[in-house]
C-alpha cells in the first residue's frame, strides 16, 4: 500500500510537470514558425490539454489551461509581449480558450476516471470469476473426497465383516477339530496307563497316541498357517524380556528332549522387544525344534540374542548339517523341508515374526555351525 501510495504521487508529480514543460515546449516551437494567423495556434494547445486531462486528470490539464492562456495572449495576442490585450475580440477569445481548454481537460479526465473504474470493475469481476471457479472445483474436489470416503467406509465394513466371519470360522474349526482329537489322546493316555494292558494292545495304542499328537500339531500349523495368510492372528503386544522368553522355550524344548543341551547366550543389558509372549514362544519353539530335528544328538544348540540398533536380533544355532544350498532361497516357503514334520514350521516363523513387525533370515554358517536362524523385533 505504501509502495501504491508513492506510485501515485511520483505520477502526480510528472502530470504537473508535464502541464508545464509541454505548453512550454510547443511555445518555443511556434515562435520560429510564421503562420498568417497566429490565433489558430490555440487549437494545438488545446490538444496539450485534452491529452493531459486524458492521460493524468483534471488538475494537470487546468494548470496547462491556464499556462496555455497566458502564453498565448503573452506572445501571440496583440499588444505582443504584454498581458494587456487591445481588442475586445481577443478577451472574448482568450476567456472562450481558457473555458474550452477547463471543459476539454475535466471532459478528458472524467472519461480517464470512468476507463479506470472500468478496469478496475473489469478486474473485480476477473478476480470474482476466478474465485467462483476455485470455489466450484474446491466443491467438486471435497464431494469427490465425501464419495471416496463413503466408499472406504462402506469397505471398511465389508473388510470387518469379513474378518469377523473369518475369526470365527477359525474357532469353530479348531473347536470341531482339536475336541475329537482331544479326546482320543485322553482316552488313549487312560487306556495305556493301566497295568493289566497286554504288550501287543499297549504298542497299537502308543502308535494311535503318537499319530493323534502328529496330526494335532499338524491341524494347528494349518489353521495358524491360514490365520497367517488371512491376516488374522491376534497380537497382545507388549515389552517382553527377551532372557525370559528364550529360557523359557528352552525349558520346554529341555521336557520333550532331556538329552539336548542348549547354550542360553542372553545378556542382562539386551533390552525389551515389543512382542506378543506366546507368538515370540512359538517362534522359539518352531526353530529350536527344527535345530532339534536335524542336529546330532550330542551337540549342543545355541540360542543368543543381541541389540541392534532400534532391534534385537535373536539367533538359532546349530551344529547339524546345514541347510543344502539349493533350499536356501525357499527354505520359508510352505511345505520345503529336508526329511519329516509338516514343512509348515518356518513359514510360521516367517508370518508371526512379521506380524510382530520384524523379519526372519537365513545366515551363512560359521566355522563348526550348521544351521544359524535369525530373526529380528523392535526393542521397546
Amino acid at each position: 500500500m505504501a509502495d501504491y501510495g508513492r506510485q501515485l504521487s511520483m505520477v502526480r508529480i510528472g502530470g504537473y510537470v508535464a502541464a508545464v514543460m509541454a505548453p512550454a515546449a510547443l511555445t518555443l516551437v511556434l515562435v520560429g514558425v510564421n503562420f498568417n494567423n497566429p490565433r489558430d495556434y490555440a487549437f494545438l494547445y488545446l490538444s496539450i490539454v485534452a491529452v493531459l486531462g486524458v492521460a493524468i486528470g483534471v488538475g494537470p490539464a487546468l494548470v496547462s489551461a491556464a499556462l496555455s492562456t497566458i502564453l498565448v495572449d503573452y506572445l501571440f495576442v496583440p499588444p505582443k509581449h504584454t498581458l494587456s490585450i487591445a481588442n475586445a475580440e481577443d478577451v472574448v477569445n482568450l476567456i472562450v480558450f481558457f473555458g474550452a481548454a477547463g471543459l476539454v481537460g475535466t471532459l478528458g479526465s472524467r472519461r480517464r476516471n470512468a476507463q479506470l473504474r472500468s478496469q478496475a470493475l473489469a478486474g473485480e469481476l476477473q478476480r470474482a470469476n476466478i474465485d467462483l471457479a476455485r470455489l466450484n472445483r474446491e466443491q467438486a474436489a471435497a464431494a469427490q473426497v465425501a464419495a471416496r470416503l463413503a466408499e472406504r467406509d462402506r469397505q471398511v465394513q465389508v473388510l470387518e465383516e469379513t474378518d469377523r466371519v473369518r475369526h470365527e470360522f477359525f474357532a469353530n474349526v479348531s473347536h470341531e477339530l482339536r475336541t475329537p482329537l482331544g479326546g482320543i489322546l485322553t482316552g488313549a493316555t487312560a487306556v495305556l496307563g493301566r497295568d493289566d494292558l497286554q504288550p501287543t494292545l499297549r504298542a497299537e495304542l502308543d502308535e494311535v497316541a503318537a499319530a493323534a499328537q502328529r496330526l494335532a500339531r499338524l491341524v494347528s500349523d494349518m489353521l495358524d498357517m491360514a490365520r497367517i495368510e488371512g491376516g488374522a492372528i491376534d497380537l497382545r503386544l507388549d515389552r517382553v524380556d527377551v532372557a525370559d522368553a528364550v529360557e523359557a522355550a528352552a525349558g520346554r524344548l529341555c521336557r520333550s528332549s532331556p538329552q539336548r543341551e542348549i547354550e542360553v547366550q542372553v545378556s542382562p543389558a539386551t533390552p525389551e522387544v515389543l512382542a506378543d509372549w506366546d507368538r515370540l514362544g512359538q517362534v522359539i519353539d518352531n526353530l529350536l525344534a527344527n535345530a532339534d530335528h536335524f542336529a546330532p544328538a550330542d551337540t549342543a544348540l545355541t540360542v543368543a540374542a543381541v541389540a541392534d540398533g532400534d532391534t534385537v536380533v535373536i539367533r538359532v544355532i546349530d551344529r547339524g548339517p546345514g541347510v543344502p544350498l539349493e533350499q536356501r532361497e525357499r527354505i520359508f516357503e510352505r511345505f520345503v523341508r529336508g526329511s519329516g514334520g509338516t514343512g509348515l514350521g518356518l513359514p510360521i516363523v516367517r508370518g508371526l515374526v512379521a506380524a510382530q513387525g520384524g523379519r526372519v533370515w537365513l545366515e551363512d554358517p560359521l566355522p563348526g555351525d550348521g544351521g544359524r536362524f535369525a530373526f529380528s523385533l523392535p526393542s521397546a
